[in-house]
């Protein structure tokens, strides 16, 4: 089966997630890359729109997912996001999700942490 990749890339969005209390409550930037494998189908060859992922839909879904739940682990919402893409998207072949948070609780410097969770529905 042909396929093709869209990629949303360092979308950015202001979360209250992390496992400290003071991360629920002053929340911070996280910026989100998704990659999403779909078929070719009739996209390429007849230039249709409803043959593929909307990437401004798919904008809304990772923000929904990122500013309206809280989660303890970046990972964990990686995943989140990645069910919800497939979940609206059903012709999401693969989903892989980059979750980077830049202000982390820890003694250092470093200019994020990130994490990477891929789905295969």
């Amino acid at each position: 089966m042909k396929t093709y990749q869209i990629t949303l890339k360092n979308c950015a969005f202001y979360g209250r997630h992390g496992a400290l209390a003071e991360e629920s409550v002053l929340g911070q930037r996280f910026f989100i890359d998704a990659e999403l494998e779909v078929p070719a189908a009739s996209a390429l060859a007849e230039d249709d729109l409803t043959a593929t992922v909307h990437y401004g839909h798919a904008f809304t879904v990772i923000e929904d997912v990122v500013t309206k739940t809280r989660r303890a682990l970046i990972e964990a919402l990686a995943n989140d996001i990645a069910l919800a893409l497939c979940a609206k998207f059903p012709q999401i072949r693969r989903a892989a999700i980059t979750v980077r948070k830049p202000s982390v609780p820890i003694p250092g410097i470093l200019d994020h942490v990130e994490v990477r969770v891929e789905h295969r529905p």
